[in-house]
């Protein structure tokens, strides 16, 4: 049996020994051959990432039997991505497994758990999302000033890029090319000042 063992962190910084260490010992136990996919520094909302296209691409060439992972938020975030995800697997005939969870999709009551879980991540996921909706709306209300704040360009600032297009403008002053716009429409550096879009 040919397991693929798939592994994710959503940052850099971080590391998948935790996850891999768990599903190794999980595959070996089985008596399964293991082959390791792991995406660094990727969001479980992604659904393209390289680890996990590169393990979908040996799934269609019948290279993997079953997949394993360590929880079932690994693999994906939202419902509808881990629903296609699996019924692509079970299309092809591949097997999943979630260590996390319990959850063997070769059985029946494994399907029925999955689908039980996945619809309560993505209810927690849709009220969060609402918390925060309802969080901006109420500080919006009290006059809060939200998103980034803005950045001032002194006259001088403009001067010392005078014939640079706006997005070198941009770059050699740290600032975004809006930025830079919104500046030169405030008061123009100075009578025939030469910017370029």
């Amino acid at each position: 049996m040919k397991a693929a063992i798939y592994a994710r962190v959503s940052t850099l910084d971080q590391e998948p020994e935790n996850q891999l260490a768990e599903l190794r010992r999980y595959v070996e136990a089985r008596g399964w051959t293991g082959q390791e996919f792991v995406d660094h520094g990727v969001s479980g909302t992604t659904d393209r990432r390289p680890a996990l296209d590169r393990l979908l691409a040996d799934a269609k060439r019948r290279k993997v039997d079953t997949v394993v992972v360590w929880r079932l938020d690994r693999l994906g975030r939202s419902l509808k991505h881990l629903v296609t995800l699996l019924d692509e697997l079970q299309a092809l005939g591949v097997g999943f497994v979630s260590l996390g969870e319990g959850i063997d999709l070769q059985t029946p009551a494994g399907r029925l758990q999955l689908h039980i879980l996945a619809a309560l991540s993505e209810f927690e996921r849709s009220r969060c999302a609402e918390r925060v909706v309802a969080g901006l709306a109420r500080a919006k209300r009290q006059g809060q000033t939200l998103g980034r704040p803005r950045v001032e360009v002194s006259v001088d600032a403009l001067e010392s890029v005078r014939g640079l297009s706006t997005r070198q403008a941009a770059v050699r002053l740290g600032v975004s090319a809006s930025t830079v716009r919104r500046r030169l429409r405030q008061k123009p550096p100075s009578e025939g000042s030469d910017f370029r879009p």
